[in-house]
């Protein structure tokens, strides 16, 4: 049992490491071919986080786990809004919220919220739902690309931390100054950070199909409760460092885009290679816990103000949601 509990540990370390090392080989690249500063921070370096989510989603269906994905996407968001938010609030005292972020991020996450809702209430994601789901996430993309206006304003406040903008402004002067080129580094840190997501999310889908059998549980638990919230401490950390920062429209732009990305893509292509299934947990609690979480977090994103009072709401709920995962009530 500890070997297996190790390897899950390290593979998780694994997977989380490779995805930043891929982005920084990837946000190098794109920059480099042309691609505008924005395009590149908020699709390439914004949604870094949820690409270990996404490995090993896509690994546990390459396998026939079919139930994987789902509840890894659902235990995602959950562990997103009412751990991550929660934390947040806890540690900044409240956490105001922008109007852009009113009038843009909440519609668009309600819209994506109910479309996988609507999705998987039968219990399953055919091949025509997965394509439906990534169509509506290169809508998304590209809307939010539209907005020049937001492009110019907040394009460094939707980057995760301060050395990503840093970096990010440097690599911005270097292509001014026509000194910006891809290097062998650059192609060695995308390889290896897309090699290590495959192994890693290989063997974390290894330990999790081991330790189920051994607590006599199901992958869907386990991926709905410790994988997603091992593949969540990204954005917990990201955004604990920007309310740090006093920067809490960051904090909460990067669980935003992560939601989305969660609910569209992590179970749209995986989607696309079998039919996937849902576990009775992640359908009779999981599913009700994500919708609550998400609503609550839109109302207290039209109030304008998340209270600290909330912050506390949130983190009893997520305890809640972890205990009756497991059915210890």
């Amino acid at each position: 049992m500890f070997f297996w509990i190790l390897i899950f540990i390290v593979s998780l370390a694994i997977l989380v490491k490779s995805a930043d090392w891929l982005i920084l080989g990837a946000e190098k690249i794109g920059l480099s071919l042309g691609f505008s500063s924005f395009a590149v921070g908020v699709i390439i370096i914004s949604l870094g986080t949820s690409l270990p989510e996404l490995a090993a989603s896509l690994v546990a269906t390459l396998q026939g786990i079919t139930d994987f994905a789902v509840a890894n996407a659902v235990g995602s968001n959950i562990a997103n809004i009412l751990l991550v938010v929660g934390v947040s609030v806890v540690v900044g005292k409240k956490l105001k919220i922008t109007k852009s972020i009113i009038n843009l991020d909440l519609p668009l996450l309600t819209i994506a919220t109910v479309l996988f809702l609507v999705i998987v209430s039968d219990g399953r994601v055919v091949l025509l739902e997965s394509i439906l789901l990534l169509t509506a996430y290169l809508v998304y993309v590209l809307y939010v690309l539209s907005l020049k206006e937001r492009a110019n304003k907040d394009n460094l406040s939707l980057l995760p931390s301060r050395e990503m903008r840093k970096r990010h402004l440097f690599l911005i002067e270097k292509r001014k100054n026509k000194k910006l080129k891809i290097t062998l580094k650059d192609i060695i840190f995308l390889l290896v950070g897309a090699i290590g997501l495959a192994l890693g999310g290989k063997y974390l889908i290894d330990s999790v199909i081991a330790l189920a059998e051994l607590f006599n549980i199901t992958t869907g638990i386990i991926a709905i409760s410790v994988v997603a919230l091992g593949t969540s401490l990204p954005e917990l950390f990201v955004s604990v460092r920007a309310i740090m920062q006093k920067r809490g429209a960051m904090a909460l732009g990067n669980v935003f885009g992560s939601n989305v990305f969660n609910a569209l893509v992590v179970v749209g292509i995986p989607g696309l290679f079998t039919t996937l299934s849902l576990d009775t947990s992640t359908f009779s609690i999981g599913l009700p816990i994500m919708a609550l979480a998400t609503f609550c977090f839109i109302i207290s994103g039209i109030s304008r103000k998340i209270h600290l009072w909330e912050g506390g709401f949130y983190l009893i709920l997520y305890l809640f949601f972890i205990i009756k995962i497991f059915g210890l009530i």
